[in-house]
């Protein structure tokens, strides 16, 4: 089965040179490979110190690099629905906002998209993500699952609630609604969207790969983002401390900060027990070029099984219980006083530091109500019990 592997972390602590080593080493064991990168501001044609256009390119035996233009690809690949976007957001020129851009998310969504059709050609045997910072690497994943879950909610009308909407929005509001044919558009790209949530969901397929540093700040986010990968339910197996200094450097300075790096690293791998860890050292040069990034795969990936399947986080779950049921989320990590959840209609909302996440409740739980919830061990358990007003 083809694979895909995300790196993410902290901006600057070099997941793109990791990535580029894992593309490197893939290629060499004969896998036909594509690196690509869904940051803005790539840099892997810096990296393999290439200029690179809009399309995938080839720069070494079994292995091409692509840096994804998410408005290319809208225009390419997605004519039809940024079409109707695009009618959708005609009032916007009127306030003189039209360069302003496209709709925020939409990079990340066309982006994931376009990884999901690479996926699907079979042309690559493995496919290394080399994605933006923490932030915007959550954003990228919890995307398809936050838009199709507004999707459900909006388009439940259907095609005859919109035949009788859209005489009066294009009166009123002055705003398209779509028609027929963008209707067609817009449930393709629904079931696009659920498409891609199971595939970036599918631990048979998708690993999440997070690099970090051994100081004290890279060490709290890439808890936190450990914490939000597991909260939205993806497949973390490996950790990746990189920039380790060499213990024999003998200078006072140095010497210090790698007292300072001994305690995080011993404290990340307490931490992060469960997880594969490949510990990257420092290099005294910039890593540039083929031969300068063979030397993370010789010095941290060679004899490890990297690429090897390792489900590691476990999926969130209902089970029956004696009294109703329970649904056990895995939050390793998280601290208990800034978890909050609430029941709302159809749906659980769990809020964790910044972000948060509606699950579907489903259809056997609609009478239910939460009874109880408690966090233990990284595990958040929460009780469901028969309504009142639907007791037998």
């Amino acid at each position: 089965m083809n694979r895909i592997y995300v790196f993410t972390g902290k901006g600057g602590v070099g997941k793109s040179s990791i990535a580029a080593a894992h593309a490197i080493k893939s290629a060499t064991e004969g896998k036909k490979t594509l690196l690509v990168s869904t940051d803005m501001a790539h840099n892997l044609g810096d990296i393999f110190e290439r200029r690179l256009g809009k399309e995938a390119e080839n720069v070494l035996p079994n292995l091409d690099i692509y840096e994804i233009d998410p408005e290319y690809v809208m225009e390419n690949d997605f004519s039809a629905v940024t079409k109707y976007l695009g009618n959708l957001l005609s009032e916007v020129d009127r306030y003189g906002l039209q360069d302003m851009g496209m709709i925020p998310g939409m990079e990340e969504l066309f982006s994931l998209l376009k990884i999901a059709d690479i996926y699907n050609n079979e042309k690559y045997e493995r496919i290394i993500v080399d994605c933006a910072p923490t932030g915007e690497t959550l954003a990228l994943l919890k995307f398809p699952e936050l838009l199709s879950w507004y999707m459900e909610k909006l388009f439940p009308i259907g095609k005859v609630g919109v035949r009788i909407l859209a005489p009066i929005s294009k009166l009123v509001f002055k705003v398209e609604m779509p028609n027929k044919n963008a209707m067609n558009n817009i449930e393709k790209m629904y079931l696009k969207l659920i498409e891609l949530q199971e595939l970036l969901k599918n631990r048979d397929v998708t690993s999440i790969r997070i690099v970090t540093t051994p100081e004290k700040m890279v060490v709290e986010e890439t808890k936190r983002n450990y914490m939000y990968m597991n909260l939205y339910n993806f497949n973390v197996d490996g950790l990746y401390i990189n920039r380790i200094l060499p213990k024999d450097i003998n200078n006072d300075f140095f010497n210090q900060w790698i007292m300072i790096q001994k305690e995080y690293i011993t404290y990340l791998k307490e931490s992060f027990s469960a997880l594969p860890i490949y510990e990257i050292p420092w290099y005294d040069e910039e890593l540039r070029g083929e031969e300068n990034i063979r030397r993370i795969v010789e010095d941290a990936l060679s004899g490890n099984e990297v690429f090897a399947k390792k489900i590691i986080t476990e999926r969130e779950s209902f089970k029956q219980t004696e009294t109703g049921y329970q649904l056990d989320v895995f939050l390793p990590c998280a601290d208990k006083s800034s978890i909050d959840l609430y029941q709302a209609t159809t749906d659980i909302v769990i809020k964790t530091g910044n972000f948060k996440r509606n699950i579907p409740l489903p259809n056997i739980l609609r009478n239910y109500v939460v009874a109880g919830a408690k966090f233990d061990e990284g595990k958040l358990s929460i009780l469901f019990e028969k309504g009142n007003d639907h007791d037998e």
